[in-house]
């Protein structure tokens, strides 16, 4: 969650908006992230999570100052935890979800 907070206040505009919400479904644990800027092209998206891919042409800093491994690292994360990550971006708002499976406990045994 920190690498998206961190890429989202990065690629912000001045003045503009970042929002993080935490959800719940019978099925899943939601956290998104969301930020007010360019939009990620299209084409980028599928890649968005790759080993040393890099989007920032047309971004709010077009300089990255990362390897390109911070996205490839949180899904590694949310997948070793059973989840997925996803990424959208359109009409000026990019949204990267985590969606993290909820556990059943299992009922102790009585001896």
């Amino acid at each position: 969650v920190s690498n998206l907070l961190s890429n989202a206040l990065c690629h912000t505009w001045e003045g503009g908006e970042v929002a993080i919400e935490v959800s719940e479904t019978p099925e899943a644990t939601l956290v998104a992230v969301e930020n007010t800027g360019d939009d990620i092209d299209p084409h980028a998206l599928p890649r968005l999570f790759d080993r040393f891919f890099r989007v920032a042409a047309a971004r709010a800093h077009p300089e990255p100052d990362g390897a390109g491994l911070g996205l490839s690292i949180t899904r590694a994360i949310v997948e070793a935890h059973g989840g997925r990550a996803s990424a959208s971006s359109s009409r000026g708002r990019t949204r990267f979800m985590l969606e993290f499976p909820r556990r059943i406990s299992p009922v102790p045994s009585r001896k």
